[in-house]
This record gives C-alpha cells, structure tokens and sequence, in this order.
C-alpha cells in the first residue's frame, strides 16, 4: 500500500489547523500525509451573505472536484459545512471526535452577557444565529461579518461590530479563548447539525486498506452516531446554511437524544422537538423528527424563507 494521503483542504488559518491535526494523527500510524490547500467559492466571494450565494457546497464542491480527479485522497471538511447530499461516488470516511458544541459571544470589549447588553451590535454571518438573535435577543443589533476568523476579528476591533456570535470550537482552536464572554446556553442557542466536529470525506477510489486506516484513527463512533441523526434531520428538512435550522444529538446513558428545531428569520416563529434514538437507528430517527416537525408547522415556515430568499 502506499502510504502517502494527499490531505484536501480550505487555506485559512483555523482550516489548516483541522488538516495539520488530521495529517498528525495519521503519522501515528505511519502514513505520510501531504497538505494540499484548495480554495473554495466560498473563500472568493466575501461582499455577499452565505444566504444569498447560495447553500449547496460553498466550501466543499472544489475540494470535491479534487476528490473526483484523484488529486486528493481525503478532504478535511467543518461537519457543519458539508451539504447533506454529497456527489455520486462520495461518502464520509470519518467523523472526528467533537469539541464543545456551542456558540459564543466574542468581543474585545468587557461585555458580560448578551441579557445585560442587548442592544449591542453583534456580527455574524449565520442565518440560524441571526434568527435567534431575533426571538431571544430582539433588541441587539446586527452587521453581516464574512472573512476567515483573524479577518472577522480584525474587523470587529476596527469598530465594525461590538462583539461576535462564533462556534466554540473555532476561536478555542485558534487560541483566542480570552475574547470569549459568554458561552451561550443549549437552551437557546442550539448549534447547527455537525458543530464542533470535522467530517473526512473520500472518494469510493480510494484505497480500501488506506482508507480503512484512516478510519481507525480518525473516526469517534459516539459522535459519528450522533451527527449522522443530525444531518439525517437537516437533509429531511433541506435544511442547508441559508436556512435556520437547529440540531443536536448527545448521548444518555443507553442512547442518545436528538433535539432539532427550525426558526424563521424573522424569529417569531419556532418549533423545536426532541427524540431518542440508538445507533442503530440514528439516521432513521433523525428521518422521522423532522418529518414530525414538517407536519407541525415547519413545511410553511421553510416556504416563507425560500420566498423571502427568492428561492
């Protein structure tokens, strides 16, 4: 077998850093792995907001095509980043072990909570944060934020915005752990499905021993289980980033629950359901939670975004 693994991935810093950590693991058991930083629509277009562009593969349909051609073996994907419905011929090879899970509030200023400065201005770039934000937070104030996270920051000290709404795992992983002022409740803020975790993604080409090897470092079966239930709810719902839909699966002590919901961008409309489900189940019950969340409501709040997306 040759031993090397061509690594796919996004050239920012906080992306780099989930390939060097993918490219470190797979030297414990001997593979040489090599870098290859491709570039993605979704790095090239920064004056437009995610919802506008467009939700199917903004950060993964390059690393795809690198995929397809060989030219890499894997691509190291943000879970929450990869489309649900991936290319005939590709499949996840591994889920990584996750982070802690939730957003947070950022700010280079000594703001305490988001319930104490409420009508701060807050930069995201997210329609689910931005969505909540508006049913739990209607006072605050918002200002779209693209870039990679130094540029966000930057961004943000030049008085752009007074703090951020970011995923936990990124600012920790990039070191910036001191500008967190709040971790934001599970109550609320519920993540969007893959949060905190990165998803490995192959070709059906690609070296069955290589692969299964990769696999046995890489993969975290207990989260690989509850992303799948995850993504199995967002696919139902269509769900992609243009939409504000929620998920989060975690384990219980024989199983797992699921909590997903949907909130419109208006955030006056918001339904949330639960349910439990096994690993050998998961994507079947992810299945059925959001087709009872269609039934209760959801199919209309998803036709009033498309609509007001003009989609």
């Amino acid at each position: 077998m040759n031993k090397s693994v061509r690594i796919g991935t996004r050239g920012s810093k906080l992306a780099l850093w989930q390939a060097e950590h993918v490219a470190a693991c797979l030297k414990t058991k001997g593979l040489e792995p090599e870098i290859v930083i491709i570039d993605t629509t979704g790095d090239k277009i920064l004056d437009q907001s995610l919802s506008k562009i467009g939700s199917k593969g903004l950060f993964t349909e390059e690393l795809e095509e690198q995929l397809e051609t060989g030219a890499i073996d894997i691509a190291v994907h943000s879970a929450k980043d990869l489309q649900t419905q991936l290319k005939d011929g590709m499949y996840i090879l591994a889920i990584t072990e996750r982070e802690v899970v939730n957003d947070v509030l950022v700010s280079h200023k000594p703001i305490r909570t988001l319930k104490e400065n409420a009508d701060i201005v807050i930069g995201t770039s997210s329609t689910r944060r931005r969505a909540l934000l508006r049913k739990f937070y209607p006072d605050a104030k918002m200002v779209d934020m693209r870039g990679n996270l130094q540029t966000r920051i930057r961004k943000m000290e030049e008085g752009a915005c007074d703090a951020m709404l970011l995923a936990y795992a990124g600012i920790h992983r990039m070191g910036y752990d001191t500008l967190i002022r709040e971790r934001l409740s599970l109550e609320e803020f519920i993540p969007a499905a893959g949060q905190g975790t990165l998803a490995i993604e192959a070709s059906a080409t690609l070296d069955k021993e290589k692969a299964a090897i990769i696999r046995l470092v890489l993969n975290e079966a207990g989260t690989e289980t509850a992303v799948l239930a995850e993504r199995a709810f967002l696919r139902t719902l269509e769900g992609g980033c243009s939409v504000p839909v929620f998920a989060l699966a975690v384990a219980r002590d024989t199983d797992y629950l699921l909590t997903g919901g949907i909130v419109s961008l208006d955030g006056t409309k918001y339904l949330k359901q639960e349910i439990r489900f096994t690993a050998a189940d998961a994507e079947q019950r992810g299945v059925e939670l959001a087709t009872a969340l269609l039934k209760a409501g959801a199919e209309g709040i998803l036709q009033e975004i498309k609509q007001s997306l003009g989609k």
